[in-house]
């Protein structure tokens, strides 16, 4: 049974590095760094489905540090506090025939970025005095409880000041959203925060490669988190390969969307892999053969649901293991204590699988596809 929503793991870890993976038998993968993008520490997203934030969030500190120099860790709850009442505004409008739950996509995080702005960690934790630990698991049983009690329309019809009921949900767990706030002697507004990290939200492309679409346009991603119709842009599956790791290679890091539910796929052993047939018992043992991942097996993966839309996380760099097969390096969400302090090496075959989509700066796709 295929196990849904990886994105509620609350994985809450210490760090600790390394550059090899190693069983219990002796074998290791060893990786070597070929890229490595400037990226911000890893967090947790606790008892929360809000990975997306997170990763979101993370990848805009790396865009911040390229653009302006300014190293920053940005409040993802933030992000969260502007987002949720918009999910809420298309769950009623939609008549309740449409998904409402935690999860979104890594363009929600920019759409937030355009429409409110961007605030650092140090003014909106999202977390009430005494807490440490993001659990939301309360606030979205009482909001989606709240929506519904909304939509059955008490009076006969919709009250005109429904989403008062939201916003105090979110306040009284979250908190009140900051309208202004002082930052290292500086005063701020969200907006005007976002605009001296030197982030423009418009910059910015969701790409991915179905084959139920053409190539070469964009369309709206049918998967239940896309609440806000997001588009993205179609290209055949070797592009979208060429253009994360000719984003890294710019110096720009992307968003990853993907399906984590995979046995391949293991935050304690700090790997992505998608074994051959018959190479399941190989796995975190010995080295293990991948399958061959063509247009047609990824389609066939989305269309028959064995690769859905789990979680989303961070892409910053490119290795290569002891055989010379490259892998990329993520930053996941779910803590730091595994191999790698929080990241994970993903094999290019479970990369073309199981991506369900990438976000990356319009401008490192532009470079990629001219150094072809």
């Amino acid at each position: 049974m295929k196990i849904q929503k990886f994105c509620f793991l609350a994985i809450l870890f210490a760090s600790i590095s390394s550059y090899s993976a190693q069983d219990s038998q002796g074998f290791a993968y060893t990786f070597t760094p070929m890229i490595e993008v400037a990226e911000t520490s890893v967090k947790s997203q606790g008892m929360t489905g809000t990975c997306w934030s997170y990763s979101a969030s993370s990848f805009l500190e790396s865009e911040a540090a390229r653009i302006s120099g300014h190293v920053v860790d940005l409040s993802e709850m933030a992000t969260v506090r502007y987002t949720y009442p918009l999910k809420a505004q298309m769950y009623i409008r939609l008549q309740g025939k449409h998904q409402f739950s935690a999860g979104s996509l890594a363009h929600d995080v920019m759409n937030a970025a355009k429409g409110w702005g961007v605030v650092p960690q140090s003014v909106y934790t999202g977390l009430k005095k005494g807490e440490k630990v993001h659990n939301h698991d309360a606030m979205d049983k009482a909001l989606k409880a709240a929506v519904d009690t909304i939509l059955s329309k008490p009076s006969g019809k919709l009250d005109a000041n429904w989403m008062v009921t939201i916003d105090e949900i979110l306040d009284a767990h979250i908190g009140v959203a900051p309208v202004d706030f002082e930052y290292e002697g500086e005063m701020y507004t969200p907006e005007s925060f976002r605009d001296y990290l030197g982030i423009n939200p418009s910059s910015y492309i969701n790409i991915t490669s179905f084959t139920h679409h053409p190539f070469g346009k964009s369309f709206i991603l049918e998967i239940p988190d896309n609440f806000s119709r997001g588009e993205f842009y179609n290209v055949p599956l070797d592009e979208m390969q060429r253009a994360v790791e000719g984003a890294l290679a710019g110096g720009y890091t992307v968003a990853w969307d993907a399906d984590v539910s995979e046995k391949g796929f293991s935050f304690t052993n700090g790997m992505a892999l998608l074994p051959a047939e018959g190479e399941d018992g190989k796995l975190w043992k010995e080295e293990v053969l991948e399958a061959v991942v063509t247009q047609e097996s990824r389609q066939k993966g989305f269309d028959d649901q064995t690769t859905t839309d789990d979680h989303l996380m961070h892409i910053t760099g490119l290795a290569m293991d002891q055989s010379g097969n490259k892998y990329f390096v993520i930053k996941n969400s779910w803590g730091q204590d595994n191999l790698y302090g929080g990241h994970q090496y993903i094999s290019m075959a479970y990369f073309r699988a199981k991506t369900i989509a990438v976000l990356v700066n319009n401008e490192a796709v532009v470079r990629s596809l001219k150094a072809q």
